[in-house]
């Protein structure tokens, strides 16, 4: 502005002081007003300028406000899209385990995964999200402390979102335990556990790897690197270890301690006294289930504002789809060419593609494609073999619970430690890559395990000593339905 002055009070004054024909005074008074229209004229540019700079300023920070609305309103949507999807596989549960139980039973096993959400929202109000999320102010790397009733979500709103997405996570680590103890547990001995399940148990083991403060996954230059008390941080996307696995064992020990159902291993046992008495809803279920991890799995993106949030939920989709594709696959054709009967086993397709997702989980998001089909084939196989393992061992999982959620939620937190390339555009850092992931995945993974057999044995054995835990002969005889229900008939008609 000063050059632009000059140089127009230079062009204007040079006609009077070079011109012979003017009078000096009469000049100078020339000189003296236009000095003054010049100086006012300046003042006018000077206002401008600052009038230009000021709006600057607020279209800047009206772009930054904006900006900051829009990817908060973005980020908010996608994560209640993904979980209104994985707080939809409670359905998908719903008609895979009732397909998969007999008729009899049905309406129990739908009451208890019901009851499930039930619970599970109101114990991840009050104090599941606390100890899972609530990081204090001194953290410490074991358990959260604060959030109760969401008490302090006033400060941080974005815990809103965060609130529901993970409290379906918490929903499904309960349902998972009804798969193995169904059609001899009672309704109070499930309500008990999960009541602590999703209350105490599962959300402990989120605190150790989701928190940013848990020992297996913590920071201490502000989120700039994160490690674990044994190495590299732990890895587990959407938790095939946290989820699966903790809720695979706790239906173990479930399935353990009430026991097999009535004539399920006596020498004249007939397996299709126990078979599935709906396919049709098994193979609804399925779908549903495979539906909602498209939630489930993209979801832990936790956005979709950036191009590389949405490149990397896009990944996320792709190995969720390839994965649960080769797992029922391998499974389909072992028990068609392979393992006895030799058969094409509709729900073990079933159950080879949930085992596919499962593993798949804890990687979905960095592994790489073919990377994600080999371990939903070796998911499919695992799967076949823990179901005959268990029948050897004589424990009875109506649902193949324990085969799909530990077995390959243990295999799928295992694998992260082979596979994901560190160079690769989504990371990872397996061992074929020359990382050191595989020790805390195996370590975290005897952590679960543990964590989740204590307290639910803790739980379980109590319960069965006293006698809340296992219907009567009379009540597995005539079935749940007709004995413990209203109205008795209404999914089948039941001889009189």
């Amino acid at each position: 502005s000063s050059h632009f002055g000059s140089s127009l009070l230079a062009r204007t004054l040079s006609p009077y002081l070079h011109s012979p024909d003017r009078e000096p005074q009469k000049n100078m008074a020339n000189l003296t007003l236009l000095s003054l229209q010049l100086s006012d004229a300046l003042g006018v540019i000077s206002l401008l300028q600052a009038n230009v700079t000021d709006l600057s300023t607020k279209y800047t920070a009206v772009s930054t406000d904006l900006s900051t609305q829009y990817n908060e309103s973005l980020d908010t949507i996608w994560m209640l899209i993904c979980g209104y999807l994985v707080w939809f596989m409670s359905a998908g549960f719903c008609f895979l385990e009732m397909g998969s139980v007999r008729v009899k039973n049905s309406q129990n096993i739908l009451a208890k995964n019901l009851i499930v959400p039930v619970v599970a929202f109101l114990c991840w109000y009050v104090m599941g999200y606390a100890l899972a999320f609530g990081v204090t102010e001194t953290p410490n790397k074991f358990i959260g402390g604060t959030y109760f009733v969401l008490y302090g979500f006033g400060d941080n709103l974005q815990q809103l979102r965060r609130w529901f997405f993970q409290g379906a996570f918490c929903d499904t680590s309960a349902s998972i335990v009804s798969g193995g103890v169904a059609e001899r547990m009672t309704f109070f001995g499930y309500v008990v556990h999960t009541v602590f399940m999703t209350a105490f148990i599962y959300p402990v083991c989120v605190y150790w790897a989701w928190s940013g403060s848990g020992w297996l996954n913590y920071s201490e230059d502000g989120g700039m690197k994160y490690k674990s008390t044994i190495g590299p941080a732990y890895q587990d996307w959407a938790g095939s270890g946290v989820i699966h696995l903790v809720g695979g064992v706790a239906a173990l020990c479930g399935a353990i301690v009430v026991g097999p159902r009535n004539g399920r291993f006596t020498g004249d046992a007939k397996q299709e006294d126990f078979s599935p008495h709906s396919v049709p809803f098994t193979v609804l279920g399925t779908f549903i289930l495979w539906l909602g991890w498209y939630g489930f799995n993209p979801g832990c993106v936790a956005g979709l504002h950036t191009d590389m949030q949405a490149y990397t939920a896009a990944n996320t989709l792709v190995n969720t789809t390839l994965a649960p594709c080769a797992g029922g696959l391998v499974a389909w054709l072992l028990r068609r060419y392979v393992l006895a009967p030799y058969i094409f086993d509709v729900p073990a397709l079933c159950n080879g593609v949930l085992a596919g997702l499962v593993a798949v989980t804890a990687g979905s998001g960095f592994v790489k494609h073919w990377e994600a089909i080999i371990i939903g084939a070796l998911a499919g196989l695992f799967y076949c073999l823990t179901v005959k393992l268990l029948t050897k061992l004589q424990i009875d999982d109506p649902i193949d619970a324990v085969s799909v959620h530990l077995t390959n939620g243990l295999w799928g937190t295992i694998a992260i430690g082979f596979f994901g390339n560190p160079k690769e555009p989504f990371g990872g850092n397996g061992v074929f890559y020359g990382g050191d992931q595989l020790g805390v995945q195996i370590v975290a993974c005897i952590c679960f395990i543990v964590w989740s057999a204590v307290w639910s044995l803790l739980i379980f054995i109590p319960l069965r000593l006293l006698g809340y835990l296992r219907w009567s002969d009379d009540i597995q005889d005539l079935g749940s339905d007709v004995a413990q229900h209203s109205p008795s008939k209404n999914y089948a008609k039941q001889e009189e």
